[in-house]
């Protein structure tokens, strides 16, 4: 029998999913909405397909991601995220993943990444040239962030969504000061001197 793991802590959205992979005869479908129960679900389950949010609280879907491959887990994963995928599509390819859906996209896409990856094959949108049409200043912003590891990225993102460190210090596990040292590492890569510009700049750049 097929089996799956949806992770995402949307109940339409994975209503939605779950539709999808009945039509391509999975039977077994597994839910998780939090990134730090997917590898203990792994591991209980074992899923041939993993259909992954990147949005997650505390452990993000590209740490997950990492998990999964640092562990050496035998799954393939389809990543389906509202995040848009000149930042993270790039990190997704290079930890592991088949493909890569946006959630503004039709259904039948994320079913025709299913179809391609369940067969061996990869799926992933074109990219466009970054340079395209773009100011110089943007550019050389998409280059610092595309620096950055996943995790000061995704507390970038926190930061600019206006979460306070202990906020986001809870969500992680992490104590307040990794936080604090964090963000104060990212002012200084991205050049920031405030949250606000902080903000800006990851609005600029589709952070959010």
């Amino acid at each position: 029998m097929s089996s799956a793991l949806i992770v995402d802590d949307h109940p339409v959205v994975v209503a939605a999913v779950k539709l999808v992979l009945e039509t391509q005869g999975y039977t077994q479908i597994h839910v998780a909405s939090r990134g730090v129960d997917v590898v203990p679900m792994i591991r209980e389950h074992t899923p041939e397909l993993i259909v992954l949010d990147l949005k997650l609280e505390g452990m993000s879907g590209l740490e997950v991601l990492e998990r999964i491959r640092a562990i050496g887990l035998s799954c393939k994963v389809v990543i389906f995220t509202s995040s848009e995928p000149v930042h993270y599509l790039p990190r997704c390819r290079r930890a592991g993943a088949m493909a890569y859906v946006t959630k503004s996209a039709q259904l039948q896409q994320l079913q025709s990444a299913i179809k391609a990856v369940r067969s061996g094959y990869t799926f992933f949108p074109e990219m466009p040239d970054a340079s395209v049409g773009q100011f110089d200043m943007q550019s050389n912003e998409r280059a610092l962030i595309d620096l950055l590891s996943d995790r000061e990225l995704h507390i970038l993102v926190q930061l600019a969504h206006g979460k306070p460190n202990k906020l986001i210090a809870s969500e992680m596990n992490l104590s307040h000061k990794t936080v604090s040292t964090y963000k104060t590492r990212l002012m200084m890569k991205l050049g920031m001197g405030s949250l606000v510009l902080l903000r800006e700049l990851a609005k600029r750049n589709q952070l959010l």
